[in-house]
């Protein structure tokens, strides 16, 4: 087994008659996370599952502070695991961070994505001049320091509030395991790289096609960041704002989302 597959703990599952897609995991998760949408690809693609360097599967001595300071260090290794296995083309499919990880890596490599699935995307969540992200530097700071201070705490109180549901919810459960399972100072460099980037400017750069899916109600990404990500991209996009809650809806709200992400998979945009 290569380094790259090790550290990722890579899996390809499914036929692949109608090519790749890759299905990338969100802050706070692993690739389980996906488990109610990859039984709907599997006949007919060939799906590739991973985890995001940090997340709590993965080893923590892998995790370089300085790399991972910065999206660009994922969508490095976005590009690694495509090249390890070959790839030369791929239906992309990203999950809240690792939506922009897509996108960043598109932009060096577009030749490598046929379209970018963007689910619960945020270009910036820091409130600006004439942007709303959703958050306010104190806000911020606040959440810093209780996951400073008392990770497995912040874990139980922000878990119900990022899902959308009470903690006996097993959707909430579920994201509370695998939040939980990230090492506490892994867990805050990682929570501050995101919730401190701004990648407003690398958008019109991204020429591949995107499809945007969003929450109605979504405690991260207020729904006019997807309308924000439609006018600022640099290719044809489509939004679809879906009446569920939370920011993880493919666990808490499964037969709303799954049917919405498929028709993205298998639809370009019309022209």
């Amino acid at each position: 087994m290569g380094i790259v597959e090790e550290a990722h703990n890579l899996r390809v599952v499914g036929e692949g008659k109608r090519g790749v897609i890759v299905l990338a995991h969100g802050f706070g998760t692993d690739q389980s996370v996906w488990k109610h949408l990859v039984p709907h690809l599997v006949a007919d693609y060939r799906v590739v599952l991973f985890d995001t360097m940090g997340a709590g599967p993965t080893n923590p001595d892998y995790f370089d502070f300085a790399r991972y300071a910065t999206l660009e260090g994922y969508a490095l290794d976005l590009l690694a695991i495509l090249q390890e296995l070959g790839v030369q083309s791929c239906i992309y499919v990203g999950h809240s961070v690792s939506a922009v990880i897509g996108a960043i890596a598109s932009i060096s490599r577009p030749d490598l994505f046929s379209k970018l699935v963007l689910l619960s995307a945020s270009p910036r969540y820091l409130n600006d001049v004439d942007y709303y992200g959703g958050f306010e530097q104190d806000e911020l700071d606040e959440l810093f320091e209780a996951m400073r201070s008392n990770y497995k705490a912040w874990c139980s109180g922000f878990a119900p509030l990022c899902v959308g549901g009470d903690m006996e919810s097993v959707a909430v459960q579920e994201f509370s395991r695998t939040l939980f399972n990230i090492r506490p100072d892994i867990a805050l460099s990682v929570a501050q790289t995101i919730f401190q980037s701004d990648v407003r400017s690398l958008l019109p750069l991204v020429s591949v096609p995107c499809h945007i899916v969003q929450s109605t109600k979504d405690l991260a990404v207020p729904v006019v960041v997807s309308e924000y990500l439609h006018k600022h991209l640099g290719g044809d996009s489509i939004v679809e704002v879906m009446p569920s809650e939370g920011h993880l809806p493919q666990l808490s709200s499964p037969d709303i989302v799954i049917p919405v992400l498929l028709r993205h998979i298998q639809h370009d945009i019309a022209v």
